[in-house]
């Protein structure tokens, strides 16, 4: 998402940038293409007129038209803008009043509601609360037995729904049996529909009213761009939604929904889907997303990435081992493996300041890289893995038949992994500074 956007507001800004002064006319010149930029990423025009007037007015202002370095001035204001467009900060779930606190998932077929739910789920379980999942969609063949399964993958009960029961029955069922069990926060995965209609509505606003939700979250999807906001503004006028989930975000969706939708509807983003994995799933920050559609990263994001999957004693361990020297292949495999959780290699290198679809093109990352070098070293003995030195020629044909890969496979692991050795040395004879600031986050 946003790469196409990423690509246009960039070349707008070198331009910009490029000038030692900016007049009225280079400041026109940068706003029409700023507008066409957004258009085309499916905001919203209501969304896009106000945005380039805002803009444009602080533009002219003595901000820019005084500074050393006006187009940086110039950025600094778009950055701020498009975060103010998003909402500014990111807004946290709903989960006051009684407990267990009810959180209702509604929003149309396909969104992603039943993947959201276990999603949230997840994420609700990693900071210390006690989810319990509701299948409450008896319509859609599957919903409930899927949603029954991410439960069982990730370890959080599930209400034993049946398809023949009523929506609203299964939930208050549920309620009680959640507090039997201890559990803090009810996630509602209520039924959707093809569009809009009055059927749908009328259930939904019935187990709103029964079950008194501290929040409502409408599942949308990212791809659907300004059809997400307008059913957004449907769903929000009959229930009340409190805030938005965007899902396939990892996919070409081109932003519109994601610009748009806090402007138009009043209702902010708190999560967006990031991929198909069930731990997919991130808190909405505006400032990030700003600093990502600029092309400056989200270095932020990808720290807690980090600090989220490294083990804090692994890391200590790594650490030592790397100031004596004893950094062993064994370490290298647990060094990727550690990186591969975080989620594939192109979507990390995206968060890195100029790193953009184009940029990560000519770098031709290919992902099954990882897993050839992962099953060279397993197909070691703990012995050649220890030491990596008595490694010899018929050995290395041994690994390479081991691993179904070739012995210049083998032999060029080797090389890179000799090469990484001999500069942490180098490292460690001039003083690692700034290496425990880098714990688990080293790929090898």
């Amino acid at each position: 998402m946003f790469d196409s956007l990423n690509e246009r507001l960039g070349s707008v800004f070198k331009a910009l940038k490029g000038r030692g002064k900016l007049t009225e006319a280079h400041i026109e010149d940068g706003m029409k293409e700023v507008r066409m930029a957004l258009l085309e990423a499916d905001v919203h025009y209501r969304v896009v007129k106000q945005f380039v007037a805002d803009v444009k007015a602080r533009s002219l202002g003595r901000e820019v038209m005084e500074s050393l370095t006006p187009g940086q001035q110039v950025v600094k204001i778009v950055y701020e803008e498009l975060t103010r467009l998003m909402g500014e900060a990111s807004v946290p779930l709903e989960l006051s009043g009684p407990k267990p606190a009810v959180v209702m998932l509604v929003g149309l077929q396909g969104a992603g509601k039943t993947t959201t739910a276990g999603k949230l789920a997840l994420y609700l379980r990693k900071t210390g609360k006690k989810p319990y999942l509701v299948p409450a969609d008896v319509y859609r063949p599957a919903a409930i037995e899927q949603l029954q399964k991410l439960a069982g993958e990730i370890g959080v009960p599930v209400y034993p729904s049946e398809s023949s029961a009523d929506p609203l029955d299964i939930c208050l069922d549920a309620r009680e049996d959640a507090r039997k069990q201890g559990c803090d926060v009810l996630l509602v995965d209520t039924a959707g529909r093809l569009h809009v209609d009055e059927t749908l509505m009328a259930e939904l606003v019935r187990i709103r009213e029964k079950m008194t939700p501290s929040d409502i979250l409408l599942v949308a999807d990212a791809m659907t761009g300004q059809d997400a906001v307008k059913m957004a503004s449907a769903f929000d006028q009959d229930l009340g939604i409190g805030g938005i989930v965007l899902t396939k975000t990892d996919g070409d969706a081109r932003g519109g929904a994601a610009l748009s939708i806090r402007s138009v509807t009043g209702r902010p983003v708190k999560f967006v889907g990031t991929g198909e994995k069930i731990s997919a799933l991130d808190l909405f920050h505006p400032d990030r997303m700003a600093s990502r559609i600029l092309g400056m990263g989200d270095t932020l994001s990808l720290i807690e990435k980090a600090q989220e999957m490294v083990d804090e004693k692994q890391a200590a361990d790594l650490e030592r081992k790397l100031r004596k020297n004893e950094f062993t292949l064994e370490d290298f495999r647990d060094q990727l493996r550690q990186v591969r959780k975080m989620g594939p290699i192109g979507d990390l290198l995206k968060m890195l300041p100029g790193v953009n679809e184009k940029a990560l093109g000519k770098m031709n990352i290919d992902e099954r890289e990882l897993v050839r070098v992962e099953a060279i070293i397993n197909s070691m003995t703990p012995e050649e893995r220890r030491r990596h030195a008595i490694i010899n020629g018929s050995r290395r044909k041994r690994i390479a038949r081991g691993s179904g890969t070739r012995v210049q496979d083998v032999n060029q692991l080797l090389k890179n992994y000799t090469q990484t050795m001999k500069m942490v040395k180098k490292l460690n004879k001039g003083g690692l500074k700034g290496m425990r600031g880098m714990r688990g986050m080293l790929p090898f």
